[in-house]
């Protein structure tokens, strides 16, 4: 099976690693400079320090030559990126070929999800076999094999049966689902919880407080993601509750980090700028909120979020306004 990666960031380059244990892949990248240090180094120190990439996975930054004959479209690029990148590649995509989204992110402006976006770009693929990959993956972790799993999704099971072979590994647990829709929305939203969870850190908060933090950024993410069209049972599983401790808990958490230098005292600009990799919750959080608005769903903790990022709120007075809300029944 000839598989295409698209975008060589941390999670892009591991998925492509992982594809390259079975089958012939290529991974695209944008930079020619990255290309060649992928090829003659096997080495993508940028986004993966110290990790080796295994001579069966070749680099290219010609986008047409990359998806010549694929039977699998991984599409690796951050959601802001993602449909110049897919308009770009349309016309080389095989009819035939199943299509994988690895972003968390919603498109701002438009609040679509990635695989709206895909069925946009190309409006006469099968929609069936349009998905998503998401779980508890921290790149450098799965990379350097430590046991983890996800989920595909995707309506098509057969096909999502014939992927879950191609990613499986003894390390790495592949599970299918057909909610793409539940797995893609609670990708999303856990990242806006991470910030949260970052900023709590940052504060110096505990165990208690994380604890409830997660318990209750699930009952957010559930709450939209369901609304949304989403089975209330995926956010239980590993792309829902799974992912979201994942990323709230680890330092490795791109949108964990930022919340912890935000609680911190640190500006959101200051964070920014010393990052190489796109940290999605930063702009996601603003699709969150109006995605709720447009569903007419509570989400205290993402609108907190939100006041912290884009109205200069102090992380702080975030957590007191949450601790004060009006006393209510679990739910």
């Amino acid at each position: 099976m000839r598989i295409a990666v698209v975008g060589s960031g941390s999670w892009g380059t591991t998925v492509a690693c992982l594809a390259a244990q079975r089958h012939g892949t290529v991974l695209w990248a944008r930079r020619p400079e990255l290309v060649e240090r992928i090829n003659q180094e096997r080495r993508n120190e940028q986004y993966l320090p110290g990790a080796e990439i295994p001579y069966s996975l070749t680099a290219t930054s010609d986008l047409e030559a990359a998806l010549d004959g694929v039977e699998v479209l991984v599409m690796g690029v951050p959601s802001h990126g993602y449909r110049e990148v897919l308009a770009r590649a349309a016309a080389a995509v095989p009819a035939e070929a199943a299509i994988l989204s690895l972003s968390k992110g919603i498109e701002q402006g438009t609040l679509k999800r990635m695989t709206e976006v895909t069925r946009e770009e190309l409006p006469d693929h099968d929609p069936a076999i349009i998905g998503v990959l998401s779980g508890p993956n921290l790149a450098r972790e799965v990379i350097a094999g430590q046991p983890a799993a996800t989920v595909i999704a995707m309506a098509d099971t057969d096909r999502s049966r014939t992927l879950q072979q191609v990613f499986m590994s003894p390390s790495f647990r592949v599970y299918t689902n057909t909610d793409v829709i539940g797995c893609e929305i609670a990708g999303a939203l856990k990242n806006v919880m991470a910030i949260a969870a970052g900023m709590a850190k940052g504060l110096g908060f505990g165990d208690n407080t994380m604890a409830t933090l997660v318990t209750r950024a699930l009952a957010e993410l559930t709450r939209l993601g369901v609304a949304m069209g989403g089975d209330p049972l995926t956010f239980a599983g590993l792309a829902g509750m799974g992912d979201l401790i994942a990323t709230c808990v680890s330092s490795q958490s791109r949108n964990n980090r930022v919340g912890t230098e935000l609680g911190k005292g640190r500006s959101l600009d200051g964070i920014i700028s010393e990052m190489n990799m796109v940290a999605e919750g930063v702009k996601t959080t603003r699709a969150v909120l109006d995605l709720a608005n447009e569903y007419g769903i509570e989400m205290p903790i993402a609108h907190q979020v939100g006041r912290v990022l884009y109205e200069g709120a102090r992380p702080r007075d975030a957590v007191l306004a949450l601790m004060t809300r009006e006393a209510k029944a679990e739910g």
